[in-house]
């Protein structure tokens, strides 16, 4: 995982994406999911072209079952984009790059 892309946990997380100077890109995954070992390098990709726009996170909802809830993510990947810890919108499932980045442009 790139240095650029921040793994947090349940002690972790609102501080995080509260106190970020910029939008958070949320990505709850599992290490067993196929499609979000898919999307991984895309993000990496992101978080490196974007890294003065946003920044990228993940969750393991294996590890933070209790986040995933309180999100309610059913499925995923889920990305969750959020500013100052409230959620501005939600991408459910694999994307290509070219598409995610579109859908992320309005948050940049």
């Amino acid at each position: 995982m790139s240095d650029l892309i921040r793994s947090l946990t349940t002690s972790t997380f609102d501080e995080y994406v509260t106190t970020a100077d910029r939008p958070v890109v949320v990505d709850f995954w599992a290490e067993w999911c196929g499609p979000c070992k898919m999307i991984a390098p895309v993000l990496e990709e992101i978080a490196t072209e974007q890294q003065d726009r946003l920044a990228v996170a993940k969750v393991n909802v294996d590890e933070n079952p209790e986040l995933a809830r309180r999100y309610d993510v059913l499925s995923i990947p889920t990305l969750l984009v959020l500013k100052e810890g409230k959620p501005l919108a939600r991408i459910v499932g694999a994307r290509g790059k070219a598409q995610l980045v579109q859908e992320l442009a309005a948050y940049l």
